[in-house]
């Protein structure tokens, strides 16, 4: 059976997947190319977690697509509602048929004699292999694992009479009427379950290690709801998109040269809704804002909750688990009948597949970002990773384009191969990302690194990444363009043409 050759495949039928093959269409509407999705739907992370009230902490104005307007009054959007956007994006465009569903990859191998890569599939519930071949390879797969969460080893967990959940693996048919829940964890995760499982629950506890930042964000965008009656949805969404940009890189500038005026802007807002009597240590973290992100929470929907005594926050450690509840260090006992895991991800890198170089396993934690997207020594692939401290789509979008340039430029000029090169005396290694995030922290060992200047700098900013990622020079002192002969490549191509 001969193998088949693609010009472009795309790993990952996310957010940041679909979002790449519109860009490809655009800019190279002669490629031949693919999606691969691991899972039976597209999605991503927007299919995968099926919790109560999953939503982005996002407004949909910045975490849109640059060429598909959002038209939703809710400005903080649910996870399903994320979803029909993802998959209406696909519909229009042509993009879904291209969609290749249940194709695990499970290893890349890049030969530069032919400047090909060479994939490794399992296809289909009994993971038929199949062997596909393309010139260039666009990384969609985000950067946590879907199989499984990260959760810690808890004493006496076998211990415990009720259910434990990590929301990552959510059951569709957990009943939570009138039971008492337990919820461990204080980031996005914890902070959306614990008002959404308040209509049900007989009470709900956010048990957390130690306090994270949470702002209040409108769940609706008044201004362009009211815009919306008089100018085309492409007008609103672009007023929008620029102004949710500006606030948010002000509000991250701030904080980075202002932490303590920030924190009492934060913890001030927090006051005002809960009134002079609450305990203010449960929303005091030790660390700057932006040192670790920041979580939103739409309409102050926790806030609510916990005034009404619907919910409760206890900042402890905890000792073991036991038949009927957790008990901490302190020594009190929080009964429950459903503890859930809200305790992160495990990072992973390329959805888990194996990489190599010529014949030679890559390793990334050796590697470093070139313009965070590209990865050092590592021929033809792109990386398609977001914002830390903004919108995740504002840089994936752009992150598509640049690569999409990069291809049409080797097309211009005749070159079938490039790669970035440093050599350690050229550049200083830094950590990837400025993060003191524990899924972060955990993974930094496997992590690539960032550079001392640029273009090995991840700088986090929009508007510099806008100017240098759209209209910037693509050659420069770093990126090395070769033309090898096409070979093996044009073989398979012709055969499967």
């Amino acid at each position: 059976m001969p193998v088949e050759h693609l010009d472009v495949l795309i790993i990952g039928a996310g957010l940041s997947g679909i979002g790449a093959a519109y860009h490809l269409m655009q800019q190279c509407p002669n490629k031949r190319y693919a999606i691969l999705e691991g899972r039976a739907s597209l999605g991503g992370t927007w299919d995968l977690f099926r919790y109560p009230g999953i939503r982005s902490d996002s407004d949909m104005y910045t975490l849109g697509y640059n060429f598909k307007p959002w038209t939703d009054p809710q400005a903080i959007a649910d996870g399903p509602s994320i979803r029909r956007y993802i998959e209406e994006t696909a519909e229009e465009n042509g993009i879904a048929a291209r969609i290749r569903y249940q194709h695990r990859v499970r290893q890349a191998s890049w030969d530069s004699a032919t400047a090909t890569w060479t994939l490794q599939v399992e296809r289909g519930e009994q993971a038929e292999p199949l062997t596909l071949t393309c010139q260039y390879l666009m990384m969609c797969t985000g950067y946590y694992r879907y199989e499984a969460g990260y959760t810690p080893e808890f004493k006496g967990r076998d211990d415990f009479r009720g259910q434990i959940i990590h929301p990552q693996l959510w059951p569709q048919d957990l009943d939570y009427r009138d039971k008492r829940v337990v919820v461990i964890g204080s980031g996005a995760t914890a902070v959306t379950l614990v008002p959404a499982m308040t209509d049900q629950a007989a009470h709900v506890t956010m048990l957390q290690r130690s306090p994270t930042y949470v702002a209040t964000l409108p769940q609706q965008d008044v201004i362009s709801n009211f815009l919306r009656r008089f100018l085309p949805e492409t007008w609103v969404y672009r007023l929008a998109r620029t102004r949710n940009v500006a606030i948010q890189m002000l509000f991250y500038n701030l904080s980075k040269r202002f932490p303590g005026f920030i924190r009492k802007v934060l913890l001030g807002q927090i006051r005002r809704t809960l009134g002079p009597d609450f305990d203010m240590r449960h929303f005091s973290p030790s660390y700057k804002p932006w040192d670790q992100r920041v979580c939103a929470v739409p309409d102050g929907d926790l806030f609510k909750v916990l005034k009404a005594g619907k919910a409760s926050v206890v900042t402890e450690h905890i000792d073991c688990f036991t038949a009927g509840g957790i008990r901490l260090k302190s020594g009190q006992e929080l009964p429950a009948d459903i503890i859930i895991t809200a305790t992160g991800l495990e990072l992973q890198l390329f959805g888990g597949m194996q990489v190599q170089v010529d014949g030679q396993p890559f390793a990334a934690a050796q590697s470093m970002g070139y313009r965070g997207i590209m990865l050092r020594d590592l021929p033809n692939l792109a990386v398609v990773l977001g914002y830390t401290n903004a919108s995740w789509t504002l840089k994936a979008d752009l992150s598509s384009e640049y690569f999409c340039r990069l291809i049409r430029h080797m097309d211009q000029t005749g070159m079938r191969q490039c790669t970035p090169r440093a050599s350690q005396d050229q550049v200083k290694p830094a950590p990837f990302l400025d993060l003191a995030s524990g899924y972060i922290q955990r993974a930094e060992a496997m992590l690539p690194k960032q550079g001392d200047r640029a273009p090995w700098k991840l700088y986090q900013n929009y508007l510099r990444d806008l100017v240098l990622l759209r209209y910037g020079k693509l050659e420069d002192d770093y990126l090395q363009f070769s033309a090898p002969k096409a070979g093996e490549a044009a073989e398979a191509q012709a055969l499967a043409s």
